[in-house]
C-alpha cells in the first residue's frame, strides 16, 4: 500500500482527500498542526501532529512511512485575514513550502499535487478564466499560492520534482455520508454561514457588497463540491504516477452562482428564509471567479459529480445539523476565496 503524505490532512479539503486515497487504496499519511484542522477529520491513516515549520519533522514523517507523494493542504487561506496580516501568511505557506520542498528533495520524493487557489489570478479580464490567464493576486493570500508554483517550476528543474497545482475555485459542501466536513474556527465562507443561519445556529448572514458590476449587484464564485476537489486531487496523483508532466489545472465547473443565488438555493433546500445583513465590499474580493475547467478533464479525466448547487447545500447541511465536537458560532460574515 503506497504511502501518501497529506500536509493539512486534519482539515476541510485535506480530510476529505485522505477519504479519497484510502478508498483507492493508498494509505493517507495526514501531517497538520491541528491549529485549524481537527483530530476526529483524520480518520482513514495515522496522524502526524507536526508542523511545516520544523523540516526535520517533516522528513522523519516521510521516512518513518515509507512515503512516495505528497499532496499538499497545509496552509492559511483567510482572504480577509491576510489583508490584514500578510506576515504570517508568506512564513506559513511560503516558508512551510520550502521547508516541505526541501524534505522532499532530501528523501528522494518526486511527486506533489498542489492545493492552489484561482486567487492567483486577481481581477479576471475575461469569463470564464483559463490557465494562460495572466496571474496578478490582489491579496497577500493569492500572492503566496503563485510564489508557490513559481517554486515548484524550479524545484521541477533542479531537483526533479513533479508537481500538479490545482488552482480550485470555491470549495464547498461536506461528505455525503456525513462523516467529516467544514468545521472552521471562525468560520468565513459563505455557504456554510448561510446554512447555520438558516439552522438557527448564528443571528444572521452578512453579505459584503451589493453593487458589484454583476446581473443581481453581489459577487459571483464557481463553487465546487468538496468531494469532487479530492477526486481531482486523487486524479492528479495517478497522473504523476504513471509519468505525466507538471501542470497547473483549474477545478471549477464554468458556472458562476452570486451570493444572492446561492441565499435562495439555501432557503429552496432548507425551506427557510434566512436573516440578512448587507454590507459595504470589502477590499480583495473580484467581482467574478469562474473557471474553465476544460484542461482538468481532458488531462486527468476529472469532471465534477456532485458540483451543482442543490447538492452542495444539501450535504452542507445534513453536516451542521449533525452533533459534533463544539465550535463557536458567533455571526461572522462571509469570505470569499
Amino acid at each position: 500500500m503506497s504511502a501518501i503524505l497529506v500536509t493539512g490532512g486534519a482539515g476541510y479539503v485535506g480530510s476529505h482527500a485522505c477519504k479519497v486515497l484510502s478508498a483507492a487504496g493508498f494509505l493517507p499519511v495526514a501531517f497538520d498542526n491541528l491549529s485549524t484542522g481537527h483530530r476526529w477529520a483524520v480518520q482513514w491513516g495515522p496522524l502526524e501532529h507536526g508542523d511545516l515549520a520544523d523540516v526535520e519533522a517533516v522528513r522523519r514523517a516521510i521516512r518513518r512511512h515509507r512515503v512516495e507523494a505528497v499532496m499538499h493542504f497545509a496552509a492559511s487561506s483567510d482572504v480577509g485575514e491576510s489583508m490584514r496580516q500578510p506576515g504570517p501568511y508568506f512564513r506559513n505557506n511560503v516558508g512551510g513550502t520550502l521547508n516541505l520542498l526541501e524534505a522532499m528533495a532530501d528523501c528522494g520524493i518526486r511527486r506533489l499535487v498542489l492545493s492552489s487557489t484561482c486567487a492567483s489570478y486577481g481581477l479576471p479580464q475575461v469569463i470564464p478564466i483559463r490557465e494562460d490567464h495572466p496571474q496578478q493576486p490582489i491579496n497577500p493570500y493569492g500572492e503566496t499560492k503563485l510564489a508557490i508554483e513559481r517554486m515548484l517550476r524550479w524545484w521541477d528543474q533542479v531537483h526533479g520534482i513533479s508537481w500538479l497545482a490545482l488552482r480550485y475555485f470555491n470549495a464547498a459542501g461536506a461528505d455525503p455520508d456525513g462523516e467529516i466536513g467544514e468545521a472552521h474556527e471562525p468560520e468565513t465562507h459563505l455557504i456554510p454561514i448561510a446554512v447555520q443561519a438558516a439552522l438557527g445556529q448564528r443571528e444572521n448572514l452578512g453579505i459584503f457588497g451589493t453593487d458589484y458590476p454583476t446581473p443581481d449587484g453581489t459577487a459571483v464564485r464557481d463553487y465546487v463540491h468538496v468531494t469532487d476537489l479530492a477526486e481531482a486531487h486523487l486524479a492528479g496523483l495517478r497522473h504523476l504516477f504513471a509519468g505525466g508532466g507538471s501542470l497547473a489545472c483549474n477545478l471549477g465547473t464554468g458556472r458562476g452562482h452570486s451570493v444572492r443565488e446561492v441565499v435562495r438555493a439555501v432557503e429552496r433546500v432548507t425551506r427557510t428564509a434566512l436573516p440578512i445583513r448587507l454590507m459595504a465590499r470589502r477590499p480583495g474580493d473580484p467581482p467574478q471567479l469562474v473557471a474553465e475547467p476544460r484542461l482538468a478533464s481532458e488531462l486527468l479525466g476529472w469532471r465534477p459529480r456532485l458540483s451543482d448547487l442543490d447538492t452542495i447545500v444539501a450535504t452542507a447541511c445534513g453536516w451542521h445539523s449533525k452533533s459534533r465536537p463544539t465550535r463557536r458560532q458567533a455571526a461572522h460574515s462571509i469570505q470569499m476565496k
